[in-house]
């Protein structure tokens, strides 16, 4: 079954609204809430980005029920992994289990073994996606990355594009690594 969630955008809302919206989130039912992370809004008319981890912190004591998580966040950009490590102990914690840093890592297929991106990539191209991107993360690790998607990668994604006959509408979505 499929779990709905609600996105707390930090770039649309301030921090107190984006608590308030969380907590009728989690009346309304949904199953889970993430949070982007943003250093500014994506717009100026927007005015908004407050600290992501800071609004989680609130959400965790206004919610009692909703996992929460973020959507988006900065690991070497932004914030030390250590750092970021101390964020999400504190936030499961404060939240009594319900923060998710590792359910999103468990589903995303990071490494060098071709089989689990094709494993990964298989049920878009069978629900008729025509765009899935991949996201190499981590600095001076894009060349390796490039290197070892042409001579592995593709072509065992274009054996798996190839082998679908679902035709369906327009559909996108990003798996990182």
């Amino acid at each position: 079954m499929v779990r709905i969630g609600y996105m707390m955008t930090t770039e649309q809302a301030g921090p107190r609204e984006l608590v308030d919206h969380v907590v009728a989130a989690e009346r309304a039912g949904f199953g889970f809430s993430v949070i982007s992370d943003r250093s500014f809004p994506w717009l100026e008319a927007q005015g908004y980005a407050p600290c992501a981890w800071s609004v989680l912190g609130a959400a965790a004591q206004a919610t009692s029920r909703i996992p929460l998580m973020t959507y988006v966040t900065w690991p070497t950009f932004r914030y030390h992994p250590a750092v970021i490590a101390q964020k999400a102990a504190t936030m499961q914690l404060l939240s009594q289990g319900r923060f998710r840093t590792e359910d999103v890592a468990e589903a995303i297929p990071c490494g060098d073994g071709v089989d689990a991106f094709v494993d990964a990539v298989r049920p878009y191209v069978d629900a008729g996606f025509t765009e899935v991107a991949l996201i190499q993360i981590g600095g001076g690790r894009q060349e390796p990355f490039l290197d070892w998607s042409e001579t592995k990668l593709l072509p065992a994604l274009g054996a798996v594009r190839t082998a679908s006959s679902v035709n369906g509408p327009d559909f996108r979505h990003e798996l990182g690594c």
